[in-house]
């Protein structure tokens, strides 16, 4: 339902923008199109880490939910991925422009010692090309950003939607014709862990993972 309200008020925003000109301009303003593209559950995935033996875990393709951060309890450290596809129909042109994206995702815990605060999170453009995870996705030195924010996941945002702002995110994985807009999620505290909802249920319209692109 909030998506649906979100996208009515965005398509209200674009049709404003496009419908304005009044420059003394005879050209044509830009005509704005706006994307909605769901992660793909066959290659979302997280990684935790064992911080006593270091060993990888991979879970990867219709997790349900995916977690990053460090767990208070064990302090297993973990990193989410989601991939969202570019190319198809529906997805974003070669040559468009990147005026907007957003990152709506639905938080289903926050667990932190006190149960109280933040978790400060940073997001990575990564390109884990072909799309199957594997350990060295975990680490930077081994899997670069190619561009990176910092946010926090609120204790308060648990059970709703949370729109993060990955303009510069989309617009680098464009510049660099990436197929799909690939993210690497991970805490910058210990400890402080988030679950995100990648629901594969019928809801996944609602609650799943979703990239909304404005470009032209």
């Amino acid at each position: 339902m909030k998506r649906t309200f979100l996208s009515a008020i965005t398509a209200l925003i674009i049709l404003t923008l496009t419908g304005c000109g009044g420059d003394g301009n005879s050209s044509s303003p830009p005509r704005f199109v706006v994307t909605q593209i769901l992660s793909d559950p066959l290659f979302d995935g997280d990684i935790a880490r064992d911080p006593a033996t270091g060993f990888l875990t991979i879970t990867q393709g219709f997790t349900e939910s995916v977690f990053a951060g460090i767990d208070p309890a064990t302090g297993v450290e973990y990193r989410a991925f989601l991939d969202f596809p570019l190319t198809g129909a529906g997805g974003v042109p070669g040559n468009a422009v990147i005026e907007s994206a957003f990152l709506d995702i639905v938080i289903d815990s926050v667990q932190t010692l006190t149960g109280t605060g933040t978790v400060p999170i940073r997001i990575d453009l990564v390109d884990f090309q072909p799309p199957e995870l594997i350990e060295t996705d975990f680490f930077p030195v081994d899997q670069p950003a190619l561009a990176s924010i910092t946010t926090a996941i609120f204790q308060s945002d648990v059970r709703r939607h949370v729109s993060l702002d990955v303009t510069s995110l989309m617009t680098e994985a464009q510049r660099l014709v990436l197929p799909d807009f690939q993210i690497r999620i991970l805490g910058l505290v210990s400890p402080g862990l988030i679950e995100i909802n990648d629901t594969t249920s019928g809801l996944r319209g609602d609650l799943a993972p979703l990239l909304e692109v404005t470009y032209f």
